[in-house]
C-alpha cells in the first residue's frame, strides 16, 4: 500500500510540483488550499504524513497544527517564507517535526519526508521488539543523550527538541566527540543525495542548537567552534 502524502498550501503551483515529485517517488498525496478545508480530511481520514505551508488563509499552518494536535500525533513538516525564530520555536513545540524555508529543494523535502517517516515507523516498533535492539543505539555523552529510535535528546535529564536535521547534525558530532567534523562533513550528514545548500547553512544550525540547549543550560558549551576547520562536541 502507497504512502500517503498531504499537503496543504495556498500555492496551486507548490501543490502541483511538489504533488508530481513526490508521485514520482512512490508516494500517493492528497491536496489541499487552505488550511480550514484540510482539517476535517486530515482528522476524518488521516494521511502519514502531511506538510503545511504557515502563511495561509482562513486558517495558518500554526492553527492547523494546534488542532490536529488535539486529535492526532499526526508527522508533520512546515514550509515557510518566514525565517523567524519565534515561529520555529512555535511549531516545535506545538508538534511540527520540522521545518523548510521556501524556497526549497524538493529531493531535500522528499529526504526530510522519508527520514520523519522512518523515525515515526521506529516509534511504532513493539515494545519486545525494542529490548531486542542494540543498546549501542542510544549515544550518551557526559549530560548529553540521544535516543535516535525516539528521536529523543535531553541535557541533564531535561527534554531538548530538535527537528530531523539538527538532530542528524547532533549525532554527528556526539558520535565521536573531540573529533571536528569540518561544515562540509556535517552537510554530507544533513543534506544527502547531493543536494546543494551553502555551508554557511551549516553555521546557523549549529546557533540554533546551541540556542535550544541554552535554553535548557545557560551555561552549555558542549559544542565548540574552531574556526576556519569547523565543530567538535566537547569532551567533560
Amino acid at each position: 500500500m502507497s504512502v500517503t502524502i498531504a499537503l496543504v498550501d495556498d500555492d496551486r503551483n507548490i501543490l502541483t510540483s511538489v504533488s508530481i515529485a513526490l508521485q514520482a517517488e512512490g508516494f500517493a498525496t492528497r491536496v489541499y488550499s487552505d488550511g480550514e478545508t484540510a482539517l476535517k480530511a486530515l482528522v476524518d481520514n488521516p494521511p502519514d504524513l502531511a506538510v503545511l505551508d504557515v502563511k495561509m488563509p482562513r486558517m495558518d499552518g500554526m492553527e492547523l497544527l494546534r488542532r490536529l494536535r488535539e486529535k492526532t500525533e499526526l508527522p508533520v513538516i512546515f514550509l515557510t517564507s518566514k525565517d523567524e525564530e519565534l515561529d520555529e520555536a512555535l511549531g516545535l513545540a506545538m508538534g511540527a517535526d520540522d521545518y523548510i524555508s521556501k524556497p526549497f529543494s524538493q529531493r531535500l523535502l522528499i529526504a526530510r519526508i522519508r527520514a520523519i517517516l522512518r523515525r515515526a515507523e521506529l516509534r511504532a516498533t513493539p515494545v519486545e521488539a525494542e529490548d531486542q535492539a542494540p543498546e549501542a543505539a542510544q549515544i550518551v555523552r557526559g549530560r548529553l543523550a540521544m535516543d535516535p529510535a525516539r528521536h529523543r535528546v535531553t541535557w541533564d535529564g531535561k527534554d531538548v527538541t530538535l527537528t530531523v536535521t539538527e538532530f542528524m547534525i547532533l549525532e554527528a558530532l556526539a558520535q565521536r566527540p573531540g573529533v571536528v567534523k569540518s561544515r562540509n562533513q556535517l552537510m554530507d550528514v544533513a543534506y544527502q543525495d547531493d543536494i546543494y545548500v551553502d555551508d554557511r547553512t551549516i553555521d546557523s544550525h549549529i546557533k540554533r542548537l546551541r540556542r535550544k540547549f541554552r535554553q535548557v543550560d545557560t551555561g552549555f558549551k558542549g559544542i565548540e567552534t574552531l574556526y576556519g576547520v569547523g565543530y567538535r562536541f566537547g569532551e567533560e
